[in-house]
C-alpha cells in the first residue's frame, strides 16, 4: 500500500515512470551522498586542507561502505535529515586517526542539495530523451495527416476550416520551445552547493573557492557560489516541469474532445469499460490532463518554498522534498503517455 500513485503497485503503470523514480530512491540518494563525501575528501587533499593520508583513508573506506539504514531512519526522525547519522557511520568506518576529516567544512545541506543536483542531472537527461521522442511522434503525425481537413474550434464552437497540420503544430511547437528552455536552464540549475555551516565556508579560509571548484569538477557539476537559501533555480525547474505537462495536457484535452466527436480521429488501444464493452476510453489523453493539473497545483508549493528564513529553512526545505520528486515523475509519465498516445492515432482529419 502506498499514498502516492507514482509508486503505487497498480496505478504507477499509468501514472509512474520507473526511470525517473529510480533517481529519487533511497539507494540513489545514499549513492550520491557518498559520492559527495569522496569527492570532497579528494578536493580538500588537492588543496592542502586535509592530508593525502586522510584522503586515502576516506576514499578507501567509502569504496566498500554500506550504511545501517535502520539507524539512518532513526537519525532522520531525530535530526530531520539523514546526513548527521550517515557521517557518524562513515567516520566510524574510516576510524582513527582520519575519521574526523570526513565531511570537513561541509554541512548537511551541502550533501543533500548537491546530491539532488547529481540525481536531477540524470533525471533531466531522461526527460530530454522523452521530450525528443514525443516531438518525433508528433512530427510523424503531421507528415502522415497534415494535409487533412479539420473544423477549427474556437471557444468550443465551430469556427472555420483548418488543416490537421495547424492543430498538430499547436501541440508540437511548445515542446520544441521547452527543449530550448531546458538546455538553457540546466546550465544554471546543475551546480554544486557547498557553503558550510552558514554559507561562508569558514573552516576552509581562503581555500574555500578552490575546494568548491574542485568538488564541482569531480562531481560533473558546474561551480557556483553557495545558494542554500536561494531556491529560485529549483522553482524555475519546477516551472519548466509544469510547462511541459501543461502543454501535454492541451494535447490530451484536444484528443479527448476529438474522440468525443468521433469523426475527426481514430484511436487504437483505448481503455475498456466494465459495464459497456463497446467503449474505447481515451485513458492516456485523460491522464495527460490530470497530470497537467497536478503539476500546476504543486508549482504553487514550490513557489512557497522560495521563502527561506535567514541562512537556512528546515520548513521550506522539507516542502521541496514533498513536491519536486512527484513533479518530476509526473512529467516523465506525461511525456511517455503522450508519445504512446500519438502512436495510437490511426487517422486524423478527413
Amino acid at each position: 500500500m502506498t499514498v502516492s500513485p507514482f509508486d503505487h503497485p497498480l496505478q504507477s503503470a499509468l501514472l509512474g515512470d520507473e526511470e525517473a523514480s529510480r533517481h529519487f530512491s533511497v539507494e540513489a540518494e545514499i549513492e550520491a551522498a557518498l559520492a559527495f563525501e569522496s569527492a570532497l575528501a579528494e578536493a580538500e587533499a588537492e588543496n592542502g586542507v586535509i592530508t593525502g593520508e586522510a584522503k586515502a583513508a576516506i576514499v578507501t573506506a567509502l569504496a566498500t561502505f554500506r550504511p545501517d539504514t535502520a539507524l539512518l531512519r532513526e537519525g532522520v526522525a531525530k535530526d530531520g535529515v539523514v546526513v548527521p547519522e550517515l557521517v557518524r557511520q562513515i567516520r566510524a568506518a574510516v576510524g582513527e586517526p582520519h575519521g574526523d576529516k570526513v565531511h570537513f567544512g561541509a554541512t548537511s545541506q551541502d550533501v543533500i542539495d548537491t546530491s539532488l543536483m547529481l540525481r536531477l542531472k540524470s533525471v533531466i537527461e531522461h526527460l530530454g530523451l522523452l521530450l525528443t521522442e514525443t516531438i518525433i511522434r508528433l512530427t510523424s503525425l503531421e507528415e502522415r495527416f497534415g494535409g487533412g481537413a479539420l473544423t477549427g474550434m474556437t471557444r468550443m464552437q465551430p469556427a472555420i476550416p483548418i488543416r490537421v497540420a495547424d492543430r498538430v503544430t499547436a501541440w508540437r511547437a511548445p515542446l520544441q520551445r521547452h527543449q530550448e528552455r531546458l538546455s538553457d536552464q540546466s546550465r544554471r540549475l546543475l551546480v554544486v552547493q557547498f557553503g558550510g555551516a552558514a554559507g561562508t565556508l569558514e573552516k576552509l579560509g581562503d581555500k574555500g573557492p578552490a575546494v568548491r571548484a574542485a568538488l564541482a569538477a569531480k562531481l560533473g557539476l558546474a561551480d557556483a557560489p553557495q545558494w542554500q537559501s536561494q531556491r529560485d533555480g529549483l522553482a524555475d525547474f519546477a516551472g519548466w516541469l509544469s510547462l511541459v505537462t501543461g502543454s501535454l495536457g492541451k494535447f490530451g484535452q484536444d484528443i479527448t474532445l476529438m474522440a468525443q466527436g468521433g469523426a475527426d480521429i481514430a484511436l487504437s488501444g483505448g481503455g475498456g469499460s466494465s459495464a459497456m464493452p463497446h467503449k474505447q476510453n481515451p485513458v492516456k489523453a485523460e491522464a495527460l490532463v490530470a497530470l497537467a493539473r497536478f503539476n500546476a497545483t504543486q508549482l504553487s508549493g514550490m513557489h512557497q518554498a522560495l521563502v527561506h528564513e535567514q541562512e537556512r529553512s528546515g520548513a521550506a526545505w522539507t516542502l521541496e522534498w514533498l513536491l519536486l520528486p512527484q513533479m518530476a515523475v509526473a512529467t516523465a509519465a506525461s511525456l511517455r503517455l503522450a508519445a504512446e498516445l500519438a502512436a495510437q492515432i490511426e487517422s486524423l482529419g478527413h
